[in-house]
């Protein structure tokens, strides 16, 4: 495609474009846009012989005159789409004061004039997003000019293919999915309720906040598969919400990972300090720590819980200093959950570490550092639902089938203020985690209906085709006596 050499000619108030194209199908269009308060007129679209005039505004008072050189033209569509072999872009101008019109000075062949005063800009260019595709006759390329992202033409074949991949690559994968987790063994006991003396249902708050009380529960579990080692052992919360941002945020970091910032307790309110000294580590997390225990037997024989290793390593290298260690911690007046392994002062010497039991350490020392506290270190990383679980222990050993566990359960964290929930969970694991169907129903259901969608497609195809850039199908070779 070639222009002009003086494609833009400034006649008067008139901007003429002239775009020449030979052996050429140009497909264009074209809207107007505003500039500020002046409304700016359409491109004119002008065929061998006549004028077309796309003003969607017609009739407008500013605009009510239009004058260029080949003549006035017809209001049409202001979708301003046409097919044409030549095509001549014009910028209409817009009435004077005098209601005075530029005359057809376009056909003079000047290069420019002066503008009339008036208070709309000197130049008056148009600002039109335009889109066109230039054919070339009696070829099959197509080359496309653009000064925008255009619409493409819908190729059934590449979707189809498209489509019937995606089909093939995820239901397979959602029936993997979906087999692993149904392979998945778990028991799950809810034990809040039962767990709770008959003359006591009716208050189950006092209860559990009564310390003088017994609150050990036992229970038998059967095992309804074969469960092959290791087991994990979960807790369940329903109805506690770890993701409340008060919650979240009452924690020290620097506290937690160096033993120089022991006295740090900004951002922990309200469990900063008891007694006048401050709590490591300190805040709501840590101060709700989980305190139910559990403890198992099979065959009157006793079932090892594994802590080792429960909680995220990089929590235990990172976020949990290795020297760093609880102190005056569940000691005020309203105690929360569980406390930490702690011992008596004047201890010299703890796994082989010298323990401090100066004035900066408290009354109370600890011999495990928080680096080893997986417990803590595993409930201070805060669920973003409040229906979690949190890994309590593994148990290295295979049970088989029918076997009956004894589960003996010290029912002592307080769910019952807020309506809570406890479970006990034991359960397998696949290469996939945990029982979870929704990650395989989710694969072949998008595969499900891009298969539908494909076989959809190929219907289309071949009960109504399309054949696509066939010059037959212009308007001027249908009806030639037309144009």
């Amino acid at each position: 495609m070639k222009r002009n050499n003086n494609w833009t000619r400034n006649i008067g108030d008139h901007v003429e474009a002239t775009l020449t194209v030979r052996s050429f199908y140009v497909s264009f269009v074209c809207r107007p846009r505003k500039r500020g308060r002046f409304f700016l007129a359409p491109f004119t679209a002008v065929k061998q012989g006549g004028l077309q005039d796309r003003d969607p505004h017609r009739g407008h008072p500013v605009r009510r005159q239009r004058e260029v050189a080949s003549g006035e033209g017809k209001s049409q569509n202001p979708a301003c789409s046409g097919i044409f072999p030549a095509i001549y872009l014009v910028n209409a101008s817009m009435q004077n004061a005098n209601g005075s019109t530029a005359g057809s000075s376009s056909a003079s062949g000047e290069a420019s004039a002066p503008l009339r005063n008036s208070k709309r800009p000197k130049s008056n260019y148009f600002f039109c997003k335009c889109r066109f595709k230039i054919y070339t006759a009696g070829a099959s390329s197509m080359q496309t000019y653009s000064h925008t992202k255009m619409g493409k033409d819908l190729i059934f074949s590449l979707v189809i293919s498209v489509f019937t991949l995606i089909g093939i690559i995820f239901v397979p994968i959602g029936l993997a999915a979906l087999a692993a987790s149904n392979k998945v063994v778990e028991i799950v006991y809810r034990y809040d309720d039962d767990c709770v003396p008959p003359n006591m249902v009716n208050m189950k708050v006092a209860y559990i906040q009564n310390d003088t009380i017994d609150k050990t529960c036992t229970k038998t579990l059967k095992v309804p598969k074969h469960m092959s080692q290791p087991i994990y052992v979960y807790y369940q919360l329903d109805n506690f919400y770890q993701n409340h941002r008060r919650y979240v945020k009452s924690r020290n970091d620097a506290q937690l990972r160096k033993a120089s910032e022991a006295n740090e307790t900004s951002g922990c309110d309200p469990e900063r300090t008891a007694n006048g000294a401050p709590i490591v580590p300190c805040g709501l997390i840590a101060w709700s720590l989980f305190n139910d225990t559990y403890s198992f037997a099979i065959r009157n024989r006793n079932l090892t819980v594994n802590k080792k290793d429960i909680s995220w390593k990089s929590d235990r290298d990172h976020k949990f200093g290795k020297d760093v260690y609880p102190r005056n911690f569940q000691n005020s007046t309203l105690r929360g959950g569980a406390k930490l392994n702690l011992t008596k002062p004047r201890v010299t010497f703890c796994k082989l570490r010298i323990v401090s039991t100066d004035k900066l350490m408290g009354p109370v020392h600890s011999c495990v550092q928080l680096s080893e506290q997986e417990d803590l270190i595993v409930w201070m990383r805060t669920a973003a639902l409040p229906t979690f679980r949190k890994l309590y222990g593994r148990i290295e050993q295979d049970l088989v089938i029918n076997d009956a566990i004894t589960v003996q359960l010290q029912n002592n964290y307080n769910t019952y203020s807020f309506s809570g929930k406890k479970t006990l969970v034991l359960s397998t694991s696949s290469w996939i985690g945990g029982k979870n169907d929704f990650l395989g129903i989710a694969y072949l259901t998008v595969g499900g209906l891009c298969f539908f969608l494909a076989v959809a497609f190929t219907i289309v195809y071949l009960v109504k085709p399309r054949k696509l850039g066939d010059p037959s199908y212009l308007s001027w070779n249908r009806n030639p006596a037309g144009h």
